[in-house]
């Protein structure tokens, strides 16, 4: 299973990415849809079981889909349902 703490790692860590290319959408209760999308450029620091933003701490849980450059690298509901088939599986 991929989880969305270790893509925001990787895209910080890993020679030739970056956080700011990246656009991540997480559930923000208020905001239309209660979804929201940020810049990476907007991620001060990459905590334990949460990243911080300017003015918010956001539980990694909330996160919904990562894109970097355009491309989906992270989708919750692509993961959720990869981890039932291999549950199924016996995996």
């Amino acid at each position: 299973m991929v989880y969305p703490k270790d893509v925001l790692n990787r895209l910080k860590w890993t020679d030739g990415e970056s956080l700011d290319d990246a656009t991540i959408w997480y559930v923000h209760r208020g905001a239309p849809g209660d979804i929201m999308a940020i810049s990476g450029r907007r991620i001060r620091n990459l905590g334990q079981g949460f990243f911080e933003v300017d003015e918010s701490m956001i539980p990694y849980h909330r996160i919904l889909r990562i894109e970097y450059q355009g491309e989906v690298v992270f989708d919750k509901e692509v993961e959720s349902t990869r981890q039932d088939k291999e549950t199924a599986a016996g995996q």
